[in-house]
Protein backbone atom coordinates (compact mmCIF):
# COMPACT_ATOMS: atom_id res chain seq x y z
CA UNK A 1 0.00 0.00 0.00
CA UNK A 2 1.33 3.44 -1.00
CA UNK A 3 2.37 5.62 1.95
CA UNK A 4 3.16 9.33 2.27
CA UNK A 5 6.66 8.41 3.46
CA UNK A 6 7.43 6.53 0.22
CA UNK A 7 9.99 8.29 -2.01
CA UNK A 8 9.60 10.03 -5.36
CA UNK A 9 11.59 8.57 -8.26
CA UNK A 10 12.91 11.03 -10.84
CA UNK A 11 14.86 10.07 -13.95
CA UNK A 12 16.52 11.67 -16.94
CA UNK A 13 19.01 10.66 -19.62
CA UNK A 14 21.70 12.46 -17.65
CA UNK A 15 21.89 15.05 -14.92
CA UNK A 16 19.84 17.81 -16.58
CA UNK A 17 16.77 16.44 -14.81
CA UNK A 18 18.31 17.62 -11.55
CA UNK A 19 16.73 21.01 -12.38
CA UNK A 20 13.38 19.27 -11.91
CA UNK A 21 14.59 17.50 -8.77
CA UNK A 22 15.71 20.88 -7.42
CA UNK A 23 12.26 22.40 -8.02
CA UNK A 24 10.61 19.41 -6.31
CA UNK A 25 12.98 19.70 -3.33
CA UNK A 26 12.26 23.43 -2.97
CA UNK A 27 8.48 23.09 -3.14
CA UNK A 28 8.21 19.73 -1.34
CA UNK A 29 11.02 19.73 1.26
CA UNK A 30 9.52 16.81 3.18
CA UNK A 31 9.72 14.42 0.23
CA UNK A 32 12.50 11.88 -0.21
CA UNK A 33 13.91 11.72 -3.75
CA UNK A 34 15.63 8.92 -5.64
CA UNK A 35 17.22 10.28 -8.81
CA UNK A 36 18.49 8.19 -11.71
CA UNK A 37 20.58 9.70 -14.50
CA UNK A 38 21.09 7.29 -17.40
CA UNK A 39 24.47 8.77 -18.23
CA UNK A 40 25.63 5.60 -20.03
CA UNK A 41 23.07 6.28 -22.75
CA UNK A 42 22.90 10.06 -22.93
CA UNK A 43 21.71 11.97 -24.77
CA UNK A 44 18.25 10.47 -25.31
CA UNK A 45 17.66 13.24 -27.84
CA UNK A 46 19.29 11.25 -30.63
CA UNK A 47 18.13 7.76 -29.58
CA UNK A 48 15.31 5.77 -31.19
CA UNK A 49 11.90 5.58 -29.53
CA UNK A 50 12.37 1.85 -28.91
CA UNK A 51 15.70 2.41 -27.15
CA UNK A 52 14.33 5.18 -24.93
CA UNK A 53 11.37 2.99 -23.99
CA UNK A 54 13.66 0.09 -23.03
CA UNK A 55 15.84 2.32 -20.84
CA UNK A 56 12.79 3.90 -19.21
CA UNK A 57 11.21 0.58 -18.26
CA UNK A 58 14.47 -0.65 -16.75
CA UNK A 59 14.77 2.50 -14.64
CA UNK A 60 11.14 2.18 -13.52
CA UNK A 61 11.94 -1.31 -12.22
CA UNK A 62 14.57 0.25 -9.94
CA UNK A 63 12.04 2.77 -8.62
CA UNK A 64 9.33 0.15 -8.09
CA UNK A 65 11.78 -2.02 -6.14
CA UNK A 66 12.29 0.97 -3.85
CA UNK A 67 8.53 1.54 -3.41
CA UNK A 68 8.42 4.94 -5.10
CA UNK A 69 4.92 6.43 -4.87
CA UNK A 70 5.56 8.66 -7.89
CA UNK A 71 7.75 8.19 -10.97
CA UNK A 72 8.59 11.50 -12.61
CA UNK A 73 10.03 11.40 -16.13
CA UNK A 74 12.26 14.48 -15.97
CA UNK A 75 13.32 14.30 -19.60
CA UNK A 76 11.43 15.75 -22.54
CA UNK A 77 12.70 13.08 -24.95
CA UNK A 78 11.63 10.23 -22.62
CA UNK A 79 8.36 12.02 -21.82
CA UNK A 80 7.59 12.13 -25.53
CA UNK A 81 8.71 8.60 -26.33
CA UNK A 82 7.85 6.53 -23.27
CA UNK A 83 5.12 8.05 -21.07
CA UNK A 84 2.24 5.89 -22.28
CA UNK A 85 4.29 2.69 -22.15
CA UNK A 86 5.58 3.53 -18.66
CA UNK A 87 2.03 4.25 -17.42
CA UNK A 88 0.87 0.90 -18.78
CA UNK A 89 3.84 -0.94 -17.29
CA UNK A 90 3.67 0.68 -13.86
CA UNK A 91 -0.12 0.42 -13.59
CA UNK A 92 -1.36 1.26 -10.11
CA UNK A 93 1.96 0.65 -8.40
CA UNK A 94 2.98 4.32 -8.75
CA UNK A 95 1.67 7.56 -10.22
CA UNK A 96 3.53 8.59 -13.38
CA UNK A 97 4.29 12.24 -14.15
CA UNK A 98 6.23 13.77 -17.01
CA UNK A 99 7.51 17.24 -17.90
CA UNK A 100 5.17 17.78 -20.85
CA UNK A 101 1.62 17.48 -19.49
CA UNK A 102 1.89 20.23 -16.80
CA UNK A 103 3.15 22.62 -19.49
CA UNK A 104 0.29 21.75 -21.82
CA UNK A 105 -2.20 22.25 -18.97
CA UNK A 106 -0.69 25.66 -18.17
CA UNK A 107 -0.93 26.76 -21.80
CA UNK A 108 -4.55 25.59 -22.00
CA UNK A 109 -5.42 27.77 -19.02
CA UNK A 110 -3.36 30.80 -20.08
CA UNK A 111 -3.35 31.23 -23.87
CA UNK A 112 -5.95 31.46 -26.64
CA UNK A 113 -5.76 32.30 -30.36
CA UNK A 114 -2.01 32.86 -30.48
CA UNK A 115 1.36 31.34 -31.42
CA UNK A 116 3.48 29.35 -28.98
CA UNK A 117 7.17 28.58 -29.52
CA UNK A 118 9.18 25.54 -28.46
CA UNK A 119 12.93 24.89 -28.36
CA UNK A 120 14.27 21.44 -27.54
CA UNK A 121 16.30 18.45 -28.71
CA UNK A 122 15.86 16.94 -32.15
CA UNK A 123 14.02 13.98 -30.61
CA UNK A 124 11.56 16.11 -28.65
CA UNK A 125 10.84 18.42 -31.58
CA UNK A 126 10.73 15.57 -34.09
CA UNK A 127 8.29 13.55 -31.99
CA UNK A 128 5.59 16.18 -32.54
CA UNK A 129 4.16 15.42 -29.08
CA UNK A 130 3.91 19.07 -28.02
CA UNK A 131 2.34 20.03 -31.34
CA UNK A 132 -0.26 17.26 -31.10
CA UNK A 133 -1.22 18.12 -27.52
CA UNK A 134 -1.21 21.92 -27.80
CA UNK A 135 -2.96 22.19 -31.16
CA UNK A 136 -5.48 19.64 -29.91
CA UNK A 137 -6.54 21.87 -27.03
CA UNK A 138 -9.14 23.70 -29.13
CA UNK A 139 -7.81 27.13 -28.10
CA UNK A 140 -6.86 28.11 -31.66
CA UNK A 141 -3.20 27.78 -30.74
CA UNK A 142 -0.38 27.15 -33.18
CA UNK A 143 2.94 25.66 -32.07
CA UNK A 144 6.19 26.61 -33.79
CA UNK A 145 9.11 24.32 -32.88
CA UNK A 146 12.86 24.62 -33.33
CA UNK A 147 15.53 22.01 -32.55
CA UNK A 148 18.45 23.63 -30.72
CA UNK A 149 21.11 20.89 -30.43
CA UNK A 150 24.03 23.16 -29.51
CA UNK A 151 22.47 24.33 -26.27
CA UNK A 152 22.92 21.15 -24.19
CA UNK A 153 26.69 20.79 -24.80
CA UNK A 154 27.08 24.55 -24.35
CA UNK A 155 25.42 24.36 -20.93
CA UNK A 156 27.35 21.25 -19.84
CA UNK A 157 30.61 22.96 -20.78
CA UNK A 158 29.68 25.78 -18.40
CA UNK A 159 28.97 28.49 -20.97
CA UNK A 160 26.04 30.00 -19.11
CA UNK A 161 27.00 33.65 -18.92
CA UNK A 162 28.71 36.07 -21.25
CA UNK A 163 28.68 36.86 -24.93
CA UNK A 164 29.41 33.37 -26.30
CA UNK A 165 26.30 31.75 -24.87
CA UNK A 166 24.13 34.80 -25.49
CA UNK A 167 25.24 34.92 -29.12
CA UNK A 168 24.41 31.23 -29.67
CA UNK A 169 21.01 31.64 -27.99
CA UNK A 170 20.28 34.77 -30.04
CA UNK A 171 21.18 33.02 -33.30
CA UNK A 172 18.65 30.29 -32.56
CA UNK A 173 15.91 32.64 -31.38
CA UNK A 174 16.31 34.82 -34.48
CA UNK A 175 15.13 31.93 -36.68
CA UNK A 176 11.94 32.91 -38.56
CA UNK A 177 10.15 29.70 -37.50
CA UNK A 178 9.70 31.00 -33.93
CA UNK A 179 8.92 34.65 -34.68
CA UNK A 180 5.70 36.33 -33.55
CA UNK A 181 5.08 34.09 -30.51
CA UNK A 182 3.44 34.92 -27.18
CA UNK A 183 5.31 32.31 -25.15
CA UNK A 184 8.34 30.06 -25.55
CA UNK A 185 8.50 26.60 -23.98
CA UNK A 186 11.94 25.51 -22.76
CA UNK A 187 11.58 21.92 -23.96
CA UNK A 188 14.68 20.48 -22.29
CA UNK A 189 15.56 20.14 -18.60
CA UNK A 190 18.94 21.79 -19.23
CA UNK A 191 17.34 24.99 -20.46
CA UNK A 192 16.17 26.48 -17.12
CA UNK A 193 19.85 27.32 -16.60
CA UNK A 194 19.70 29.71 -19.56
CA UNK A 195 16.19 31.04 -18.90
CA UNK A 196 17.54 34.47 -17.99
CA UNK A 197 19.47 34.76 -21.24
CA UNK A 198 16.49 33.60 -23.28
CA UNK A 199 14.45 36.23 -21.46
CA UNK A 200 17.09 38.85 -22.28
CA UNK A 201 16.54 38.23 -25.97
CA UNK A 202 12.79 38.81 -25.70
CA UNK A 203 13.12 41.71 -23.24
CA UNK A 204 9.97 40.71 -21.35
CA UNK A 205 7.75 40.61 -24.44
CA UNK A 206 7.48 36.81 -24.55
CA UNK A 207 6.79 34.54 -21.56
CA UNK A 208 9.55 31.96 -21.14
CA UNK A 209 7.97 28.77 -19.77
CA UNK A 210 10.15 26.60 -17.52
CA UNK A 211 8.55 23.20 -16.95
CA UNK A 212 10.40 22.52 -13.65
CA UNK A 213 8.24 24.80 -11.50
CA UNK A 214 5.04 23.69 -13.24
CA UNK A 215 5.87 20.01 -12.71
CA UNK A 216 6.64 20.55 -9.02
CA UNK A 217 3.35 22.41 -8.51
CA UNK A 218 1.40 19.69 -10.32
CA UNK A 219 3.09 17.03 -8.21
CA UNK A 220 2.28 18.87 -4.97
CA UNK A 221 -1.39 19.21 -5.96
CA UNK A 222 -1.60 15.47 -6.64
CA UNK A 223 0.06 14.50 -3.36
CA UNK A 224 -2.14 16.86 -1.32
CA UNK A 225 -5.36 15.67 -2.97
CA UNK A 226 -4.46 12.01 -2.41
CA UNK A 227 -3.21 12.55 1.17
CA UNK A 228 0.28 11.43 0.16
CA UNK A 229 2.18 14.61 0.98
CA UNK A 230 5.12 13.90 3.28
CA UNK A 231 5.49 16.64 5.88
CA UNK A 232 8.14 14.91 7.96
CA UNK A 233 11.65 16.17 8.62
CA UNK A 234 13.21 12.88 7.56
CA UNK A 235 13.62 13.48 3.83
CA UNK A 236 16.56 11.81 2.07
CA UNK A 237 18.15 12.18 -1.35
CA UNK A 238 19.83 9.40 -3.33
CA UNK A 239 21.44 9.97 -6.70
CA UNK A 240 22.33 7.18 -9.12
CA UNK A 241 23.91 7.18 -12.56
CA UNK A 242 24.46 4.35 -15.04
CA UNK A 243 27.97 5.58 -15.84
CA UNK A 244 30.17 7.67 -13.57
CA UNK A 245 32.72 10.36 -14.35
CA UNK A 246 34.02 13.10 -12.08
CA UNK A 247 32.70 15.70 -14.50
CA UNK A 248 29.14 14.42 -13.96
CA UNK A 249 29.54 14.80 -10.21
CA UNK A 250 30.95 18.32 -10.62
CA UNK A 251 28.00 19.30 -12.81
CA UNK A 252 25.48 18.33 -10.13
CA UNK A 253 26.15 21.63 -8.36
CA UNK A 254 25.20 23.50 -11.52
CA UNK A 255 21.89 21.66 -11.95
CA UNK A 256 20.83 20.84 -8.38
CA UNK A 257 22.25 23.86 -6.59
CA UNK A 258 24.61 21.77 -4.49
CA UNK A 259 27.14 19.09 -5.27
CA UNK A 260 25.93 15.58 -4.50
CA UNK A 261 27.46 12.13 -4.37
CA UNK A 262 26.60 9.95 -7.36
CA UNK A 263 26.27 6.20 -6.93
CA UNK A 264 26.98 4.10 -10.01
CA UNK A 265 24.27 1.57 -10.86
CA UNK A 266 24.53 -0.64 -13.93
CA UNK A 267 21.28 -0.73 -15.89
CA UNK A 268 22.32 -3.79 -17.87
CA UNK A 269 24.31 -6.61 -16.35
Amino acid sequence: MTKASDPIGIFDSGIGGLTVAKAVKQLLPGESIIYFGDTAHLPYGDKSTAAIQAYSIKICDIFLQRNCKVILIACNSASAAATELVKEYVGKRAKVFNVIEPVVNYIRETYHKTNIGLIGTKQTVGSGVYETKIEGLGNELKLHSLATPLLVPMIEEGFLQGTISQDIINEYLKKPVIHKISALILGCTHYPLIKEQVGNYYNGKVEVIDSSALVAASLRAYLEYNLLLNNSNNSSYNFMVSDFTESFEELTKLFFGEQVHLEKYKLWE
